[in-house]
């Protein structure tokens, strides 16, 4: 019977979480907020990214082997409360790699030149670049994690550049011409700052994927706490600095969320004299982008891997690849979903209003399995980290439901989350139901 295969070293583990955790698209969104955001970046790391990595590694120690958040949820609180967990957080990734991919497609127009530009807010591109991006990005993991474990490093790998690119060009423009934003830190706490809160949360979020490749890494009694520390403070250094950065170069209310990025190198480019920096800035967002989205898919197909070895799902779900060593057929069907929801978003609304509904109700989904994974982390002794996690996971769910000013049909929104949201959850029900019937009858 194939077998995964164990090929992440400490360096892959580490540069693996870094592409899944950071995402260039996050800087605008707090960028946009204004300088107050390095204070809730600083906050969401203390309160939240360290108390993940702390309940993740002692969740991996204590169920080692493929599944993740499935298994942990599975062994702790029941079958039917580990496959909600493993659907609801499938789906959460399912509709982050929509979000990213606009944000980071959109960004790709400026690799051109000035003159193309504009497609940054050509609902078309965008559209159709997206799904060309996700299906590279999932087709080299689908082959196996020898070859796609270097997207993930090539993502990691940006992250580090795109960084100190933009933070050495903001350094020089502040030392020449000044900032054109006031760095005032504290935030004005009101709704909105509440909600940005909640995504900043979730932008340092993604460790626990580690977990559900536990079966692909080598040693990892002594990769997964060190892979998990340089990660989180990696992120943080990377979203605190490269936000301060871009409002050095833009003012927040300039600060577009789609391609804030590239219109930031641009005003470097103009200010320094650097003509090469937006299209270099746009092909390492891409680039970024690209090994996050890789991660993503090979992380989260072993947790239908593991419901269908459950058999929760279809028996396709259950098999590895004999050649390739991946859950292939769990990779495709989230390729395909994915494509589904990043079409579907974009009815009846502005470009950045779907943006935005994609945002939410990923952040919503998301959070919602971290309920289970702090309890579990609470049943193994990490109970500060669970109290501080919980109260993070509360904010953040009960904040994504209202809507931001980029946001003009505040009905249409508050129907697509809420429910998109019971939609979800009851599919959940049903498709467990089927899975538990059809192990039964098989049994009888």
């Amino acid at each position: 019977m194939a077998q995964l295969h164990r090929e992440l070293g400490l360096r892959d583990l580490t540069l693996f979480a870094i592409a899944v955790i950071v995402g260039p698209r996050w800087i605008t969104i707090a960028a946009h907020a204004g300088p107050g955001s390095v204070t809730l970046w600083i906050a969401a790391a203390v309160f939240f990214a360290a108390p993940l990595g702390v309940a993740v590694a002692a969740l991996m120690k204590k169920y080692p082997g493929p599944g993740g958040l499935y298994l942990w949820t599975r062994e702790d609180f029941g079958p039917f409360h580990g496959f909600l967990s493993f659907w609801t957080y499938w789906f959460s990734i399912a509709l982050t790699l929509p979000g990213s991919a606009m944000a980071a497609m959109s960004v790709s127009a400026y690799t051109f030149g000035p003159r193309f530009s504009h497609l940054a807010d050509n609902r078309a591109y965008v559209l159709i670049s997206s799904l060309v991006a996700i299906w590279i990005a999932l087709g080299t993991n689908v082959i196996g994690m020898k070859v796609g474990k270097w997207t993930e490093n090539a993502g990691g790998i940006t992250s580090w550049t795109i960084a100190a690119l933009l933070v050495g060009a903001a350094a020089l423009v502040w030392r020449t011409h000044g900032s054109v934003t006031p760095m005032h830190v504290w935030p004005v706490w009101n709704w909105d700052t509440l909600s940005l809160f909640g995504g900043i949360a979730y932008a340092l979020s993604g460790m626990e994927l580690l977990g559900m490749m536990s079966a692909e890494i080598r040693s990892p009694e002594r990769s997964v706490v060190p892979a998990t520390w340089i990660a989180t403070l990696f992120a943080t250094t990377f979203y605190v600095l490269t936000t301060v950065a871009l409002l050095v170069l833009v003012r927040p209310e300039k600060v577009e969320l789609m391609h804030g990025l590239a219109d930031g190198a641009s005003t470097a480019a103009a200010s320094l004299g650097w003509i090469w920096i937006a299209p270099v800035m746009a092909g390492l967002v891409v680039v970024n982008g690209i090994g996050g989205w890789g991660g993503y898919g090979a992380s989260v197909s072993k947790l239908p891997y593991a419901a269908g070895v459950d058999s929760l799902l279809p028996a396709a779900f259950g098999k590895i690849h004999p050649r390739w060593g991946t859950p292939a057929f769990s990779i495709l069907i989230f390729g395909a979903v994915t494509s589904f929801l990043l079409v579907i978003t974009q009815l009846g609304d502005t470009m950045r209003a779907a943006y935005q509904t994609i945002v939410s109700l990923m952040v919503i989904a998301g959070f919602l399995p971290y309920i289970y994974l702090f309890m579990s982390a609470w049943k193994c002794g990490r109970r500060l980290s669970t109290i501080s996690g919980l109260a993070i996971t509360a904010l953040a769910i009960i904040s994504s439901v209202v809507p931001t000013p980029d946001v003009t049909n505040v009905l249409l929104f508050e129907v697509k989350i809420l429910g998109g949201t019971a939609l979800m959850i009851g599919l959940a029900g049903v498709v467990y139901w089927l899975g538990v019937r059809k192990t039964y009858s098989a049994a009888a």
